[in-house]
């Protein structure tokens, strides 16, 4: 059987590895569920294992099997799997698997406080990136054929659903936070999704990018009845003036200076939520006595946000089913960039590293 892979800490290292056949008994005590695997959406955590900047082989293997972002359909399941999936669902896996902590043992990994994790596709345990797998069913989420087009964004969805469904668990303590306005910074993938999310709870929203309009993205933000802002035309605050006062603001732009500028333009009893994982070493100056005095006077909260449960992926199935209904198509048109069968990896690279104009590079496994 064949799979995309790397060998971790050796950049650029991605090939094509055969690999041994699963079978639902791998999984113990009959819960396993064995899945074609039907699409894979790579975006840059794929590029960034292959250029060996993180990533872990699981126990026993020099190689990783990549691609976190699955979907799939049932083959088959042992005797005690759930009647809600049978073979011939449309599936798609969670990421993390828990560890040691006292939140991976209440199953809450994705609020682990370990230092080393287990993720599908990213460290320690093999992706989606091949032909079949199995899995326990505690990790597999079932999805009507509705969203057989469509099933492949669930994962990037739980990455905007769990910030969202956060702030909202936060502002618990008020009673009754009502949010009207929200700002997403970022117009790629999540940043599209979150603008979805938020329009499907009712809030009007601006989405703040770079590029002018109009292209793909801003038509895509303005299909759903939101507003388009660039960066290049308008500042934060100015949009935040014109726009706010702001409830919630969502960053997913992987620029982590316009986080301050965020934490200024955010409404009081506000959340910002910070969901973009940065590297490098960038500094820069901020307002830190207007920031702080802003935080402490107006009841504001920063949280981030990383990683999604189970619940977040059920959430996320629901509400793509509610965007397939309200916005019919709308998901269809992130579908931009398809790569058929698994050879064509180096094309798949290509894709995430040079087509500017893509929103979910995806592989067409079978």
């Amino acid at each position: 059987m064949k799979a995309i892979a790397v060998h971790p800490g050796r950049p650029n290292s991605m090939h094509l590895e055969e690999v041994a056949e699963p079978k639902v008994t791998d999984v113990p005590n009959g819960r396993g569920v064995l899945v074609r695997v039907l699409r894979v959406g790579v975006d840059g955590t794929d590029k960034e294992i292959n250029a060996a900047e993180y990533g872990q082989a699981p126990p026993g293997d020099d190689f990783l099997i990549t691609g976190h972002e699955s979907f799939g359909q049932v083959v088959e399941v042992g005797p005690n799997v759930p009647p809600s999936l049978r073979p011939g669902t449309f599936v798609v896996a969670t990421v993390r698997r828990p560890g040691t902590s006292i939140y991976d043992r209440v199953g809450m990994q994705d609020f682990t406080t370990d230092d080393v994790y287990f993720e599908r596709g990213i460290n320690l345990r093999h992706g989606y990136l091949t032909e079949r797998y199995v899995e326990d069913h505690a990790w597999v989420v079932p999805l009507p054929p509705v969203l057989r087009e469509v099933g492949v964004l669930l994962e990037p969805t739980t990455v905007a659903e769990k910030g969202i469904n956060q702030a909202y668990e936060i502002q618990r303590r008020l009673k009754l936070w009502r949010p009207e306005r929200a700002a997403v910074l970022g117009s790629g993938t999540i940043g599209l999704l979150a603008t979805l999310l938020l329009r499907l709870r009712g809030l009007e929203v601006v989405c703040f990018s770079k590029r002018p309009a109009p292209y793909l993205n801003s038509e895509l933000i303005e299909a759903l009845g939101a507003t388009y802002v660039s960066s290049e035309q308008t500042t934060l605050a100015d949009a935040a003036a014109a726009h706010g006062p702001l409830d919630l603001i969502f960053e997913a732009t992987g620029f982590s200076p316009l986080v301050f500028e965020a934490a200024k333009a955010l409404g009081k009893n506000g959340v910002l939520v910070l969901a973009s994982v940065t590297g490098g070493t960038r500094t820069t100056e901020v307002d830190a006595d207007v920031i702080n005095q802003g935080f402490v006077l107006g009841n504001k909260v920063m949280v981030g946000t990383v990683n999604a449960s189970r619940d977040d992926f059920v959430r996320g199935v629901d509400d793509l089913v509610k965007a397939e209904a309200l916005y019919p198509g709308w998901l269809g048109r992130l579908l931009t960039t398809p790569i058929a069968g698994l050879d064509n990896f180096e094309q798949m690279l290509r894709a995430l590293t040079e087509d500017t104009d893509a929103i979910k590079v995806y592989m067409e496994v079978t």
